[in-house]
């Protein structure tokens, strides 16, 4: 693209589909980053519209009448996201994209389009909509890539944003069709994110936080937290952060608050096995009405959490677990498989653990080497990859040569941990006692699993014909995970170009009818 000077009135942001079904499929969350750098823009005077395409599908008249386009991905809907950047570039719009996927690879995104913004941009996003409308000063964005003169551009990344109460409160009427997507879900009540921190110290080996968000814990004030919630229609609260109860103190804090001013809709959180040690924050959640506790367990394998760079063992997930229970709060534990200290036996184990401590739902997932991250950078030096097709990097599929299983082995196994753990069996046994909500959680789950072996067949064959030879590597073939923005972007075209013909033949309406939209 030519760095010139243009107007700037309209930026439409994006937020591409996963690419494969997933247990939160039903009930999907925007990443709140691109709400806030949205808000951000709308605030000093722009025209915003954000596509979150699990939410709404995407509106390529909107996006096409747009002065900017910013797409934000992770490793997974990378495809899909520069599909959409390819078609948005080819009719002339600037593209800017963003999140943790461009931030690790920026040569790769800027392959499809013309600048990436790498990093917290919430402080440079001004600054770039204005280099992009001056057509210069681009070397003075922090954190952006682009192509100047054929040549490759990367500038100083960004300091980590310190003053979390500075940024607005993400503006959720912006994006497309999120009032009407939360009205209907009649289940589960309104579903609205919150975040309070960024950051996380523990750099767990397989986890791309620490390369985007850093490693030292940023609190947002008890105070704008309060605010914020007192503006809020609440439904059902989810706290956003990495570890919601990393400062138990500031978290208690949060909490009374909550209570003192009887704030207290259902809530959940991502958090470590840590709290099952303190009684107090224990019961203030409980007060305050948490809801379920998102825990990553990571392994029931103490060489492989070793592995993972994490601090945490067995007693201690197992006392939580206990402490969680006694207090009525559910709890959806994650686990991952494939280090190069786990076998089948680890997975059939951990399938046992699971069930024996009563978690209430669960996420096996396939180690997954995400690009940014030390294990990526490992695999990568030891030629252990076997795909770079992103759209399978979404911890459901084997991408890289495990050590003490076979490639099917891994793949077979975690899905039929799932199907175990979401069998018809563990419905009934929840019926049984009345748990209606965790009976009804678990049937959904098991239509889920159903619907990914029957997309995925092909590629569960497919892991029994990798081999360890690097030489005989099989490289899997791209999945066809942007056909329909292709031909939705023709069908655009087509209607354009009928539309054009009318009004310059007006009073001849059967001229164009004749006239093939493909020419």
């Amino acid at each position: 693209m030519e760095l010139e000077e243009r107007e700037i009135k309209k930026i439409v942001f994006v937020e591409p589909s996963s690419p494969d079904y997933h247990i939160f499929n039903r009930y999907p969350l925007p990443r709140l980053g691109t709400i806030i750098l949205g808000t951000i823009l709308q605030n000093n005077g722009y025209k915003v519209k954000v596509f979150i395409e699990d939410i709404k599908e995407l509106d390529f008249a909107e996006i096409f009448s747009a002065d900017l386009v910013c797409i934000s991905t992770i490793t997974s809907t990378a495809p899909r996201a520069y599909e959409v950047a390819r078609q948005v570039k080819n009719y002339g719009i600037p593209v800017a994209m963003g999140g943790p996927h461009p931030s690790a690879l920026p040569e790769d995104a800027l392959g499809h389009c013309d600048f990436v913004l790498r990093g917290e941009a919430e402080q440079t996003i001004l600054d770039f909509v204005h280099a992009l409308a001056s057509g210069k000063g681009y070397e003075e964005v922090k954190g952006l890539s682009f192509i100047k003169e054929g040549e490759i551009y990367h500038n100083e990344i960004p300091p980590f944003y310190h003053d979390l109460d500075t940024l607005p409160f993400p503006n959720f009427s912006l994006i497309q069709g999120y009032h009407k997507y939360k009205n209907a879900k009649k289940l589960i009540p309104k579903i609205t994110p919150v975040l309070t921190s960024r950051g996380c110290p523990n750099d767990c080996h397989f986890c791309s936080v620490t390369k985007m968000f850093g490693r030292k814990y940023r609190f947002r004030s008890n105070e704008n937290v309060m605010e914020e919630l007192r503006q809020l229609e609440l439904g059902y609260i989810f706290f956003y952060d990495d570890n919601f109860t990393a400062s138990p103190k500031r978290t208690k804090e949060l909490l009374r608050s909550m209570i003192n001013e009887r704030l207290c809709p259902d809530w959940s959180a991502q958090v470590c096995i840590d709290i099952g040690r303190d009684r107090e924050l224990l019961d203030l959640m409980k007060r305050s009405n948490c809801h379920n506790c998102y825990i990553g367990l990571e392994s029931i394998n103490p060489d492989t959490l070793k592995a993972f760079n994490k601090k945490q063992t067995l007693e201690g997930m197992k006392e939580c677990l206990t402490q969680l229970k006694r207090r009525g709060i559910r709890v959806h534990g994650m686990f991952v498989f494939g280090s190069d200290e786990d076998s089948v036996d680890t997975i059939r184990q951990t399938v046992k653990f699971a069930t024996k401590n009563r978690i209430d739902t669960i996420q096996f997932m396939i180690l997954t080497p995400l690009p940014g991250t030390k294990f990526y950078y490992d695999l990568d030096s030891q030629g252990r990859l076997v795909s770079r097709d992103w759209s399978l990097y979404d911890a459901h599929h084997v991408v890289y040569e495990p050590k003490k299983m076979t490639f099917f082995d891994l793949q077979f196994e975690t899905f039929k941990a799932m199907a175990k753990f979401y069998s018809w069996r563990q419905v009934l046994k929840r019926l049984a006692k009345f748990d209606f909500y965790n009976s009804m959680l678990k049937a959904y789950g098991n239509r889920v699993i159903k619907k990914w072996k029957k997309k995925n067949k092909y590629f569960v064959e497919l892991t029994k014909e990798f081999t360890s030879d690097a030489g005989k590597r099989i490289e899997i073939a791209a999945r066809k995970t942007a056909e329909d923005i292709k031909e939705r972007v023709r069908q655009f075209h087509a209607r354009e170009k009928l539309s054009q013909l009318y009004r310059s033949n007006e009073g001849a309406p059967n001229r164009p009818a004749q006239e093939d939209p493909d020419s």
